[in-house]
């Protein structure tokens, strides 16, 4: 439900954006449900009463802003049915009295309803349409055809309902009457509500959230009133509730059965070391010079442009446009694959194999830097070894370091080469696309990618490729916290807390500036390290952020080369990946000096100081979705040369 889908006007849609799911398997309490229905639901959406003073104020600056607040409000009414339980409308001598997964909504009329319905129904012609007259009327017929037929009150409306045997023990309690019940009441299918099309995203988007409103309610609206059990008949339909699927039975037993998890135990105040962790200077400390063989790196085949997720804004997001993404992101775009992680990673390997010319006898680790990998056993770096033919390696581990990926791979992958003496393949994938759900945040930031990089032995009396290696790990829990996947709090995404991310990010590079301002020039030319250096190609996290942060440190905004505002942050893959189009698009035309600083998740964060040559770059256009899924013709072919019993394509 998370991932991405192409409709068939070949655009991108997220369908858990607008059917909602909750992850039920975290949630132990009624409490704890009511602050995720609070947190998605409440915040954003106006009360009727609201509503009815915003028409009567005038606050309504045009038909989209009013049909925005119905449709919020609408999914609040419907926060426990369309997260919780199923409509089924039933004839009443046909519903179970006995069973205990069988429910009946308790309701209260809807105070002032009618003024509220009124209000709207006369407001809405006298306001402005903001994009398209006829396409906001469409809509808007939609939304109020369901609104003016509502009859009960939101605001009581428990999460947990009666059972039916429980409702008739309840002498006055209404529920829904259908006085007339057409099983073939027309209905959104799933193809109609994805293939939803309109030119403006934002009415796109409206009109999806409009379309499964619609659906909640699959009767005639006009035939429905509330009823006391005592005056029902036996022909009368009433609205059963089931629980929508095994994950909300389970949370309805936990509640029954009252156990909880234990509480986790509370973070100490954090201490800083005793001592700096120096830096690793390559030249002093390594007997065994390791050099760069080879570069490659492997795109996500889908755009999703900012306009696709305005497309795509989910009923729980703020307002937000195209612009604003932009200015607060320096992104114009991201790329998604649709390709699975290990088919990405193993792209990216492949490639940069043939790039350097090795064969599968030669590796002698293989190491994966992700944060996104759902492959527990095998790992995805043994996985990697079984496909690509290499019968033995000295080591093939997953590392997770998420956006300070690629610093740990290379530091790991140098001190490797100390004892194997032989080609190290660091693969850095990320797969985000599938990991973010209807976080806003997150979906306006990451992206799908894949790169890999070959650590081999230098010629002899050959310089190394690297002057410096950094890592470091950890801070105030805070920090180690602030990106979290899965968070059990967002239904199981992938989440960011933007001010503490800046300021670790911040902590971070001030760090790494006075580090290197005091490292010397291993050629002398320059006064210090940092001095020497000809470009800085930073994780790409937040053009603006970084930007902003790199200036404090004193890194003007010219020496700095980004990529994100085409692809997004990939977080490990998002450096190699920026070098390979800094070498694609004629910014690193000959060898220079690198400085490539990463931080992120788990408060992790290092940098590689190193020299980069362009040729060994393999440098690749951006695929098409077409190609992607074909597999690029020359990785396919280095995989068939070494493995020949596996098919391709």
């Amino acid at each position: 439900m998370n991932a991405f889908v192409l409709n068939r006007h070949g655009r991108m849609v997220f369908p858990s954006n607008v059917m909602p799911e909750l992850d039920l398997s975290t949630v132990e309490t009624l409490a704890k449900l009511d602050s995720v229905i609070r947190r998605d639901f409440e915040t954003k959406a106006p009360t009727g009463t609201k509503i009815l003073e915003k028409v009567r104020a005038g606050r309504y600056s045009s038909r989209y802003a009013l049909m925005r607040d119905l449709a919020l409000n609408l999914f609040w009414v419907n926060r426990f049915s369309i997260t919780l339980y199923d409509k089924r409308p039933t004839r009443w001598a046909d519903v179970p009295r006995e069973r205990s997964d069988v429910f009946l909504p308790v309701l209260e009329p809807w105070e002032d309803g009618s003024a509220k319905v009124a209000a709207v129904e006369s407001a809405y012609p006298m306001l402005p349409a903001h994009w398209n007259p006829a396409v906001e009327d469409r809509i808007f017929g939609v939304l109020f055809d369901v609104f003016a037929n509502r009859k009960h009150h939101a605001t009581a409306l428990p999460a947990i309902k009666p059972t039916v045997g429980e409702f008739l023990q309840q002498p006055g309690a209404l529920t829904f009457r259908l006085t007339h019940y057409d099983p073939d009441y027309p209905v959104y299918d799933y193809a109609d509500i994805l293939d939803c099309n309109e030119d403006v995203p934002e009415l796109e988007a409206l009109h999806r959230w409009a379309m499964v409103l619609h659906n909640q309610y699959p009767w005639d609206r006009t035939h429905v009133e509330l009823a006391e059990a005592a005056s029902l008949a036996d022909d009368d339909y009433v609205v059963a509730l089931h629980p929508r699927n095994e994950g909300v039975r389970a949370f309805l037993r936990r509640l029954r059965s009252g156990v909880q998890r234990r509480p986790a135990t509370p973070a100490r105040d954090s201490q800083p070391p005793t001592r700096p962790f120096p830096a690793i200077d390559v030249r002093r400390h390594f007997a065994v010079p390791p050099r760069l063989e080879s570069l490659a790196a492997v795109h996500g085949d889908q755009v999703c442009s900012n306009d696709d997720l305005i497309r795509n804004a989910a009923y729980n997001w703020s307002p937000m446009s195209a612009d604003h993404i932009r200015a607060t992101t320096g992104i114009d775009q991201r790329r998604y694959s649709s390709l699975p992680l290990e088919e990405l990673a193993l792209q990216a390997a492949a490639a940069a194999l043939e790039k350097a010319q090795r064969e599968p006898g030669e590796v002698g680790a293989v190491l994966v830097c992700t944060c996104t990998s759902s492959r527990l056993v095998p790992s995805l770096a043994t996985y990697i070894c079984g496909q690509l033919g290499i019968y033995q390696t000295h080591a093939a581990y997953d590392l997770i370091a998420a956006c300070a990926g690629m610093p740990y791979g290379l530091a790991d992958a140098a001190r490797i080469l100390q004892e194997v003496q032989r080609p190290v393949l660091v693969v850095c994938a990320e797969k985000f696309s599938d990991k973010i759900g209807n976080v806003r945040t997150s979906r306006m930031i990451f992206g799908d990618a894949a790169a890999a990089l070959v650590v081999g032995v230098a010629a002899d009396g050959a310089q190394s490729d690297f002057d410096y290696l950094q890592t470091y790990a950890s801070g105030p829990a805070g920090d180690v916290n602030s990106i979290l996947w899965p968070n059990p709090d967002f239904d199981n995404n992938i989440t960011v807390a933007g001010p503490q991310v800046k300021a670790m990010a911040g902590r971070y590079l001030a760090q790494m500036m006075a580090e290197l301002a005091a490292l010397p020039d291993p050629s002398g030319r320059a006064g210090s390290m940092l001095e020497s250096v000809d470009l800085v190609v930073p994780h790409q996290a937040n053009k603006t952020m970084v930007t902003d942060l790199a200036q404090q440190a004193g890194l003007s905004p010219d020496r700095l080369y980004f990529n994100i505002a085409t692809v997004g942050n990939a977080s490990s893959a998002s450096i190699p990946l920026a070098i390979h189009d800094a070498v694609r698009d004629g910014v690193i035309t000959s060898p220079m000096r690198i400085f490539a600083p990463g931080f992120g998740a788990g408060a992790v964060a290092g940098y590689t100081v190193m020299r980069l040559d362009p040729a060994v770059v393999a440098v690749q256009e951006q695929p098409s979705r077409e190609h992607a899924l074909e597999g690029d013709s020359a990785t396919a072919q280095h995989i068939a040369r070494w493995d020949p019993l596996r098919v391709v394509g």
